[in-house]
């Protein structure tokens, strides 16, 4: 590819216009990825619930109820079979008030929802104004990306990366959710860029940043469940600070936890206090590593000063 056109597409305004139409399909990841997993969990628990192997094990081999679990089991299946097929590329994204297929027009990023004013243009039900807001977000941190990094194989690694930290990011918020699907490859795209030497992170500080990132967050874990006798994270947010972590390279990993812990613990209190939020009720705690991770992408160096000494 010749510099000057490897230049131009990544440029700010290249990878802006990229990050536009990117958003839109994470508009689409974000809503779908979750019901397909919980689809998938349905099936698999239904499976399981007519293993009569595994129920023997679990309940004894005369169990009086095993039979019932199974007959349950079936019936869920039956149920999940029956529901259309979904996929993040069909059914083709519609109103889900009246179904109205959204034409190529009306799809196009943030200026479709302007040009609609936030409207179905059938049925005029509202669209959620998230929709142009992911959309100009992720366009926002491409160019910002190109610009700080220049024409350089780490703007693609990192507009990638940045792409991921929304999904998953607004999947959390939105279901307490954060897939494999969207941290291991995270994880395994900061190792591979490091190897390739495609961004300013080594391949030990990335291999030390994902082992780090991962067992920080789950010693942390372990020890209020230690201390609480409850569950106060999810593995999710282990493998996304381990993502992080292989991006970013280890020396970013205390501001990522500390950015994250003092916005999450002030969210926190302001719901609680404020909005009567339940205590007991989880608060996803995606959005804060992916909010500090990127702040680390483009202040680490500052960053780092404070924990790090020279």
């Amino acid at each position: 590819m010749q510099p000057e056109l490897l230049a131009w597409l990544l440029s700010p305004a290249a990878l802006g216009v990229l990050g536009l139409m990117i958003g839109s399909f994470l508009n689409v990841v974000i809503h779908r990825k979750p019901i397909m997993l919980e689809r998938d969990w349905a099936g698999d628990a239904a499976r399981y619930l007519q293993d009569d192997a595994s129920m023997g094990r679990v309940l004894g081999a005369h169990s009086k109820v095993a039979a019932q679990l199974a007959q349950a089991g079936r019936t869920l299946e039956a149920e999940v079979d029956a529901l259309p097929a979904l996929s993040l590329s069909r059914p083709r994204s519609h109103c889900p008030h009246c179904g109205h297929a959204i034409a190529w027009h009306e799809n196009m990023p943030v200026l479709g929802w302007l040009r609609l004013r936030g409207r179905c243009s059938q049925c005029r039900a509202r669209i959620s104004p998230r929709y142009p807001v992911v959309e100009g977000l992720t366009g926002a941190l491409f160019a910002a990306v190109a610009w700080k990094f220049g024409p350089t194989p780490a703007a693609a690694v990192y507009s990638l990366a940045g792409a991921v930290l929304i999904a998953a990011a607004l999947i959390d918020l939105d279901t307490t959710l954060l897939p494999d699907d969207l941290t291991l490859p995270l994880l395994g795209l900061g190792v591979l860029a490091a190897w390739l030497q495609w961004i300013p992170v080594s391949l030990p500080d990335a291999a030390l940043g994902a082992l780090f990132g991962y067992f920080s967050l789950w010693a942390v874990a372990r020890t209020y469940k230690w201390i609480r006798h409850v569950d106060g994270m999810a593995e999710g947010d282990f493998k996304l600070l381990a993502g992080l972590g292989a991006l970013l390279g280890w020396q970013a990993l205390p501001s990522i936890i500390l950015l994250s812990s003092a916005v999450g613990a002030a969210v926190g209190i302001f719901l609680i206090v404020a909005r009567g939020h339940q205590r007991n009720v989880p608060i996803p705690f995606g959005p804060y590593l992916a909010g500090g991770g990127v702040a680390a992408l483009f202040f680490g160096a500052s960053l780092n000063t404070l924990w790090i000494p020279h």
